[in-house]
């Protein structure tokens, strides 16, 4: 692929795509870029916010909803919602939290992109893109996962912990 990593990346990318393979088939060389990409930028950010654990539902006729559970700076906090579809009702939740709990504001999501890599099927790898727009600062943020949710979801706490960062600097 022409790609050259450091000891520390192949072992990350070694280990992502151990744990991507135990939910997946194959990871394929196609998946390889995007999950280089993920590692090398996820590297990057200070983890302050991260999910504790969420539930999910989704029936037909009703609206999905969403409990949610953060540790941010190692205090949880839960919430619930309901959206439009899993991933609103996710966004709800976690604004909940912000609002209610932490009486802070959340980044405006301003554009929502999905990508498969070449030669995909139904258990291939998911990136999502999200922009964001927070007090006039634009934060990108990706998610890479074999299931759309959970890689918007990788998405959303990412730019959870940038906009904590810009809070502490």
């Amino acid at each position: 692929l022409g790609i050259q990593l450091g000891k520390k990346y192949v072992q990350k990318v070694t280990e992502r795509i151990v744990q991507l393979g135990d939910k997946k088939e194959i990871v394929t060389q196609d998946d390889l870029p995007y999950i280089v990409a993920d590692i090398v930028k996820r590297d990057s950010v200070i983890n302050k916010v991260k999910i504790v654990n969420y539930s999910l539902t989704m029936s037909h006729g009703l609206h999905p909803t969403a409990t949610v559970k953060l540790e941010i700076e190692g205090k949880e906090y839960e919430q619930s919602a309901f959206g439009d579809g899993q991933f609103d009702a996710f966004i709800k939740a976690v604004k909940k939290i912000y609002k209610d709990n932490l009486k802070r504001e959340m980044p405006r999501l301003t554009n929502y992109t999905v990508s498969i890599p070449p030669h995909g099927s139904t258990d291939a790898l998911v990136m999502t893109n999200i922009t964001w727009n927070y007090n006039g600062h634009i934060i990108k943020t990706r998610g890479l996962e074999v299931d759309q949710i959970e890689a918007a979801f990788q998405a959303t706490i990412k730019m959870l912990n940038i906009i904590e960062g810009m809070r502490k600097s």
